[in-house]
């Protein structure tokens, strides 16, 4: 294939670069398949679990689990990947995790049309998921700002974001109303939809990569990005704050929970639960595409943290499912809020040569925050029950952003993306000590 060529040579917004509209459809594409498959993943379990007589206590430990089998070789393996990122063509190191991801759909499709799924066959699922995102997500990140000019990159990550978003609303939407139809029918879907984002990366052009340096080894070049973080404070407080904060607040694990047994809505309850935060974080990134945020973006970004942990309290208390859903859609608007300005700080404080391995950190926080958080959640759930584990986690949210601006003070004082000087002099200076 001849790849896209950018249609402009000074090109005003993300959508005017060939490249960038085949990226971001790619992005969508492998965004829906990827929540219509997770979504069902996690309500076969929690299902199995129940009709098998265990306790909503004891059925919230299998949603634990697919946690953590998802979680674990993203942390084991997610430092590495970033390298990978920054060594290895990014497009074509997407595609060969797009792929491994269509053959994990295809299988659940052959197993669930079958009758075969057990919580065996879903929990091995969900590790090969986790080794395939685990090195999709820095390839995916590092390639963006690739894309773009510089001074269009805020507006490219709103609109990437955007395609996340949607795709986190209408996957799960996807997912649950074709499983009411046929139980294999949602994997089948996302399969089609991998199978469409591989396309669409394989329509992206050359893009130009940095070269990297080779007279480190890997050991050393993976632990060059680890370093530039805990060089960067805001970079360090930004990921860590997202870390934390939704690591204790992961409500989302439990949505099977909330759609069988505390609002009892069944499939399509669940799949309502499950795009509400997608909604509110799509109308929230579509505003900054056009309007973009450009003043006091720390002090933004914290109060953005402190929302989404009392509106995950409200929901968790909720027995209502339009108050449950609007407390979601806040969720979701907040989450975005901080994704915006926390992903713009990095990659604009983050120098190309470092981006694949400083995304991978991020990632790796996101995993943990992510599966990690459906980890705990489901464990404090088996622990004090879903409930509880919920407004717990959403008054953890509010205590991290409460300790975070303290120990990062950078994160109240920052007003604007760009990095300070002091900042690009210090990594200017470490850069030359490194080559002499």
């Amino acid at each position: 294939m001849g790849g896209c060529v950018s249609d402009s040579p000074t090109p005003t917004h993300p959508f005017r670069v060939a490249n960038f509209r085949c990226y971001w459809s790619s992005r969508l594409a492998l965004t829906l398949g990827q929540y219509a498959m997770l979504l069902i993943i996690g309500w076969q379990a929690y299902n199995l679990a129940r009709d098998g007589g265990q306790s909503v206590a004891e059925a919230s430990g299998s949603l634990a689990l697919i946690g953590l089998f998802q979680f674990l070789p993203l942390f084991v393996l997610t430092p590495f990947s970033g390298l990978a990122a920054d060594r290895f063509d990014r497009r074509r190191l997407a595609q060969m995790t797009v792929l491994l991801q269509l053959g994990c759909a295809v299988a659940l499709a052959w197993t669930s049309a079958r009758g075969m799924t057990s919580i065996a066959v879903l929990y091995a699922v969900a590790g090969v998921l986790g080794v395939a995102r685990g090195f999709a997500g820095p390839a995916m990140s590092a390639l963006a700002p690739n894309l773009v000019p510089k001074a269009i990159l805020p507006t490219a990550i709103a609109l990437s974001s955007i395609a996340w978003q949607v795709g986190m609303i209408a996957g799960p939407a996807i997912g649950g109303i074709a499983y009411r139809v046929a139980p294999a029918l949602p994997y089948a879907i996302a399969a089609g939809l991998f199978a469409a984002a591989l396309v669409g990366l394989a329509l992206i052009g050359p893009v130009p990569q940095p070269p990297l340096r080779r007279d480190r080894r890997p050991i050393g070049q993976v632990l060059d990005g680890l370093s530039y973080v805990v060089r960067n404070k805001m970079v360090l407080g930004a990921i860590t704050l997202d870390l934390c904060a939704v690591f204790l607040a992961g409500a989302t694990a439990l949505f099977p929970v909330y759609a069988r047994d505390i609002l009892q809505t069944g499939e399509v309850g669940l799949s309502l639960l499950a795009a509400a935060p997608g909604v509110g974080a799509v109308v929230t990134a579509t505003w900054f595409s056009w309007r973009p945020i450009k003043t006091n973006v720390g002090p933004k970004m914290l109060a953005s943290v402190a929302i989404f942990g009392v509106a995950t309290i409200i929901f968790g208390l909720s027995t209502s499912m339009p108050l449950s859903l609007a407390m979601l859609f806040i969720v979701g608007a907040a989450d975005m809020f901080s994704v915006y300005i926390r992903q713009s700080l990095i990659q604009l404080h983050t120098p190309d040569d470092k981006r694949g391995r400083v995304s991978s950190v991020s990632l790796l926080s996101i995993s943990a925050s992510n599966e990690g958080g459906d980890f705990f959640s489901g464990s404090l759930a088996f622990l004090i029950g879903p409930v509880a584990a919920v407004v717990a986690g959403g008054v953890g949210a509010i205590a991290t952003v409460v300790v975070w601006s303290r120990i990062f003070p950078v994160l109240r004082t920052t007003k604007t993306f760009d990095p300070p000087p002091d900042v690009l002099k210090a990594e200017e200076d470490h850069k030359h000590a490194q080559e002499a």
